[in-house]
């Protein structure tokens, strides 16, 4: 709880001192900053380690984040994250910068799974009722998962939609198991 609310401060810090042109920029460094911290363990052990001083993990993180793209303000705050110590809350920043992005642009983040690729036709079908069902814009990532067997799996921010097989089976175990 306490890592969601300060990662939504530095987020919403630093989406106040952007302008409008380095916004999708800096929305991409801190998402591949992120992503990077959470799959690299040697990254994580550079930012953690007390062995590592101020100065190298800036290097670090500044180079990185140069290869994402990174605008100057981006990289002061970055600095401002390893000086305060707060750079292990980066993942969490760059969903909270995201979610202050979208909602600035009035756009809902979508993810739908399915166990095959769905053809144009389809996408296009979903992603205008998702629109009209949501009152806003949607910007829909489709995805492909063998487990889901057939079926369509959506999720909305923290809501899950689940139509698929596998959901269902597990819905119906579960139901059985309670009896």
């Amino acid at each position: 709880m306490i890592k969601t609310a300060v990662a939504r401060r530095y987020a919403q810090a630093l989406f106040e001192l952007l302008d409008q042109s380095n916004i999708e920029a800096t929305r991409g460094t801190l998402n591949g900053l992120g992503q990077a911290m959470k799959d690299s363990v040697s990254l994580r052990h550079v930012v953690a380690s007390p062995a590592f001083g101020v100065e190298g993990k800036i290097a670090v993180l500044t180079e990185l984040g140069g290869r994402f793209g990174c605008p100057p303000a981006g990289k002061a705050f970055i600095h401002q994250l390893v000086k305060k110590n707060r750079v292990g809350f980066l993942p969490e920043i760059a969903e909270a910068f995201a979610k202050l992005v979208d909602q600035s642009k009035g756009t809902q983040q979508v993810t739908v799974s399915s166990a095959t690729p769905l053809p144009h036709v389809e996408q296009n079908r979903i992603k205008a009722r998702l629109r009209e069902t949501l009152k806003r814009d949607v910007d829909i990532t489709f995805q492909t998962d063998a487990s889901h067997l057939a079926g369509v799996q959506i999720h909305i921010g923290s809501t899950v939609v689940d139509s698929t097989v596998r959901g269902r089976l597990r819905a119906m175990q579960s139901l059985l198991t309670k009896e």
